[in-house]
Order: C-alpha cells, then sequence, then structure tokens
C-alpha cells in the first residue's frame, strides 16, 4: 500500500530535475511499507523491528542472504546499513545518469528510452486522464517513471535552469496509453538504438527456438533445440487473493502457447473496481495468448518465484527484453510492435504444471 505523506496537485506541473540519489553500485528501491528488522527474519521471537521504510524509499544494496520469511515462499533478506529487509519488497536498481540531446534529431517523430535510474519525477502537461494517476493523487503520491520502464519520446525541451526534459506521450500510439502526456529528465532515460534490441541468435532456426515455463517451479528456460540459453525465475498467476479465496480466472493457462504480439512498451490494465490495475509502460511484452496474457517486465515488485500475477509471466525487465531479442518474430525499434495472425505465429512457450 502507498504510504501517505505531504503533497500537492500544483506539484504535479512543476519541473522536477533528478534528484540526487545514493552512491551505491546498486540502489535498492522500497516497493511498499516494510519494517527494518535486527536479523534476516520476520519472525518477532526472532528479529525486532529497528525503524520502516516506505514507497520509493532508497537504501543502499549491501547483500541478499537467506533468512526466515514466515508464510513467504521467498526467504531473500536484503541487508542494509539499519538492518534486514525482505527483499520481495525491494527492487534492485541503479543510477546510470545519460547524457541527454537537446533537439529531436532530424526528421524523427520520436524515439524510445529506457529509465536507468531508480525513479525519475514526472511532470504532467494537460489535464489528469488515466486511473493510475488518480489513484496517486488520491494517495498524494508524486507521478514517477521507475528503473527498467520504456516510453516514447516525443519531444525535448532545454528548461530555462539548463535542464533537458524529455516529453513522454503513449497516446501517440507507442505503447496505448489512455491519454497522459509527462515531461521527465532527460538525463534519466537513455535513448536506444538498434542495436539494443538486435535479435540474439538469429541464425538458429526459428522452429528450434522454445520457451519452456514450469508453473510448479516459477521458472522459465529458453531452449535452442535441447539445449537451454537462458534461465530466469518468474511470477505467474495467482492462485489465491489478499483474503486467501482461490481465483481461478488469474491463473496462467497451460500448453503450447504461441508468441503472437510483440510490442516494446504497453499500458496494461483490467480488472474491476476491487481488484483492477492500471500500470503504464510496461516494458518488453511478448503476448502468448489471445487473453491477454504475456512475458513482460514487472518493476513493482521482487517476488520472483512466488505466484501474484493476474495471468502473465512477470520477469525482471532485464530478463524480459532478452527474452523480447531472442523470440521471433524480431521487432525493430522503427518498427515498435508486430502482430501475427493465426495460424502464423513465432516462439512457441510451453506451459507445465504439476498436478497435484
Amino acid at each position: 500500500m502507498l504510504a501517505f505523506r505531504p503533497f500537492n496537485l500544483e506539484s504535479y506541473y512543476l519541473p522536477k530535475p533528478l534528484p540526487q540519489f545514493p552512491n551505491s553500485e546498486i540502489i535498492g528501491r522500497i516497493l511498499g511499507m516494510t519494517d527494518i528488522m535486527s536479523r534476516p527474519s520476520n519472525d518477532p521471537l526472532q528479529a525486532s523491528a529497528n525503524g520502516v521504510l516506505y514507497d520509493d524509499n532508497l537504501v543502499a544494496w549491501e547483500r541478499q542472504v537467506v533468512g526466515n520469511a514466515v508464510g513467504k515462499t521467498n526467504q531473500r533478506f536484503l541487508q542494509t546499513s539499519q538492518g534486514y529487509v525482505w527483499a520481495s519488497l525491494v527492487q534492485p536498481t541503479r543510477n546510470l545518469p545519460n547524457i541527454p540531446i537537446t533537439n529531436m534529431p532530424a526528421g524523427a517523430a520520436g524515439f524510445w528510452a529506457e529509465v536507468t535510474v531508480p525513479y525519475i519525477d514526472l511532470t504532467l502537461e494537460g489535464p489528469v486522464v488515466s486511473s493510475w494517476l488518480q489513484s496517486l493523487i488520491a494517495y498524494n503520491f508524486p507521478p514517477r517513471l521507475y528503473y527498467g520502464q520504456v516510453v516514447w519520446i516525443d519531444q525535448v525541451r532545454l528548461d530555462s535552469s539548463g535542464v533537458v526534459f524529455y516529453r513522454w506521450n503513449e497516446s501517440s500510439g507507442h505503447g496505448y496509453g489512455p491519454g497522459d502526456i509527462f515531461w521527465a529528465a532527460g538525463a534519466g532515460l537513455k535513448i536506444l538504438a538498434e542495436e539494443d534490441i538486435a535479435p540474439i541468435s538469429p541464425d538458429v532456426d526459428p522452429n528450434e527456438k522454445t520457451i519452456r515455463v514450469n508453473l510448479t517451479y516459477q521458472t522459465l528456460g529458453c531452449y535452442e533445440g535441447d539445449k537451454e540459453v537462458f534461465f530466469c525465475r518468474i511470477s505467474s498467476g495467482a492462485e489465491y487473493n489478499a483474503n486467501g479465496e482461490a481465483v481461478d480466472k488469474w491463473t496462467t493457462p497451460v500448453g503450447d502457447l504461441n508468441t503472437h504480439w510483440k510490442i516494446v512498451s504497453l499500458n496494461m490494465s483490467g480488472g474491476g473496481s476491487a481488484a483492477g490495475y492500471s500500470t503504464p509502460a510496461v516494458p518488453w511484452v511478448t503476448m502468448i495468448s489471445g487473453e491477454g496474457i504475456a512475458i513482460h517486465g514487472a518493476f513493482w515488485h521482487n517476488d520472483f518465484g512466488e505466484r501474484r500475477s493476474h495471468g502473465c509471466i512477470n520477469v525482471r525487465p532485464e530478463d524480459a527484453k532478452w527474452i523480447f531479442r531472442w523470440t521471433t518474430p524480431y521487432i525493430s525499434l522503427a518498427q515498435s510492435e508486430q502482430r501475427l495472425v493465426w495460424p502464423d505465429h513465432g516462439t512457441v512457450v510451453s506451459v507445465t504444471k504439476r498436478s497435484a
């Protein structure tokens, strides 16, 4: 849950340069209010709380250790200078600022850019449109872009203070957003080039490329023939809601699924008022089911190995990017996306689950 903090709507329209980030090779971004424990455990008989961290607090990432997270699948804790935090609530990020351009490339309608810092505060242009932004306003929380997100930039502006800002615009058809437009400090965004998403192993017969997803063990492997060339942990569809009730509608489907739509970045939304979601700029989307099931990057949790999605296969943004580049059909930045119509399809994704 987002923590309440002083904020006002007027500040949504004020230009915001990048903040000062912790001096650490890896920076942990807190993903929900959490206790800082004296030992790597959430058991009050084993550890005491030394303090509390809130959404978007940043900590130096020292090391991960295996602890005792009672009632949780993931047992990893992050060691910080203040104590231990359950690692599933900490996104590992880096602070890799860029030298922004001061003018749009000649003849370009825009460009894709990837967030390479823990977060970027956004400046709103125009009215509030999306439900995700309305939700942030209700919680007095600032709108931000986060490490690993990918956005479409259609304007560049040099501020009077000398700060370069890029305009993020999903409503232009790149990402299919509801219409909000923001300005973001350009130093936090890396302009993507075609080589950044060049196909991986394009010389391998596409029919030899398959993905095997195991829902029981929450794993994903990419295979060229019988050789596994990539492995990562996933978060597939949740089996129970927050009340502990079974939710079949969130289950990731099993069987051989076919890649049929790939898009660099997509605004994802669904569900109803009780359990709805609206997430902008979800990166590296590989759609594998007509019901909207995709493999995609998730920057809002670090709980890979635990079932928790609304049916999609969540992976780290960097893992999603590798999968996006390796699977067919291959997508260029100039294309941004490609959709196939059955019987045409790309890489086959075989999803299995052990019977009870």
